[in-house]
C-alpha cells in the first residue's frame, strides 16, 4: 500500500497493511488504523502489529502514521519522511539518513544501526532502549528532551498523529506532557548534529 506515493495524495487504510507499506514514499500521506469495530471489542492497537516488514523503506518525503506496531526493518534508509508508530520490530531505522521518526512503544534489537542522519524520538518509560541499540557504533547521541526546538517539533508530530489516528497512547502523552516528556529518548546522529550546529552558527554569524 502507498508504495512510491507522491505529493498531493492521502491514503487512509482501515485494518492491517502489508509488507512494504509506504516503500519509497515521496510526498504523500498514509494513515493506517485498526477497524473501529475491533477497537470497540477491546482490541489494543499499541500491543499489536498493524503493518508488515520494511514499511517506509527508502522513503524520501511525506508522512506515515501507524496506529499500532510496525514489523521488522521499519524505516530502513528513510531519508526524509516523517513517520510515527507505536512500536517496531528488529533493525528499525537501520541506515536512516534523514527525516523524523517517532516510536511510541517498544523497539526490537539492533535499533538505529548505521543511522547517520535524521532524528528519532522513542518513548521509553521502562528504560529498555539502551538494551536494544548497537552500542558498538558510537555515532549517535541518546539524550533527553531539553525544551528546545526539537522538543517543539516532537510535540507537533504527536498532535498531528493523535488527530489523524485517534491514538489513546498519543493523547495520554499529550495530556500529561510535562511528566511524559521525561520518558522520551532523542536519537541524534553525531555528525548530523554537528552539521546542524555549524549551519546554525553560520546563520547566527551572518546576522551580526
Amino acid at each position: 500500500a502507498a508504495a512510491f506515493m507522491t505529493k498531493g495524495i492521502t491514503m487512509n487504510v482501515v485494518g492491517d497493511s502489508n509488507d512494504g507499506t509506504a516503500k519509497g514514499l515521496c510526498g504523500g500521506k498514509i494513515v493506517v488504523v485498526p477497524d473501529s469495530r475491533n477497537l470497540k471489542r477491546g482490541f489494543e492497537a499499541e500491543s499489536n502489529i498493524i503493518t508488515g516488514n520494511v514499511a517506509c523503506y527508502g522513503a524520501t518525503s511525506g508522512k506515515a502514521f501507524f496506529r499500532g506496531v510496525a514489523g521488522e526493518r521499519f524505516c530502513v534508509r528513510n531519508s526524509g519522511a516523517v513517520v510515527v508508530s507505536e512500536g517496531c520490530g528488529d533493525h528499525g531505522l537501520e541506515y536512516m539518513t534523514g527525516g523524523r521518526v517517532v516510536i511510541l512503544g517498544d523497539v526490537g534489537k539492533n535499533f538505529s544501526a548505521g543511522m547517520s542522519g535524521g532524528i528519532a524520538w522513542v518513548y521509553d518509560p521502562k528504560g529498555e532502549l539502551r538494551f536494544k541499540v548497537n552500542m558498538a557504533e558510537p555515532v549517535r547521541d541518546f539524550e533527553r528532551l531539553s525544551g528546545d526546538a526539537y522538543e517543539a517539533e516532537l510535540s507537533e508530530y504527536l498532535a498531528e498523529y493523535a488527530e489523524e489516528t485517534g491514538s489513546p497512547v498519543a493523547k495520554r502523552i499529550i495530556d500529561n506532557w510535562e511528566e511524559e516528556k521525561t520518558h522520551f529518548v532523542q536519537v541524534f546522529p553525531l555528525d548530523y548534529k554537528r552539521a546542524r550546529k555549524q549551519a546554525a552558527d553560520a546563520d547566527s554569524w551572518k546576522g551580526k
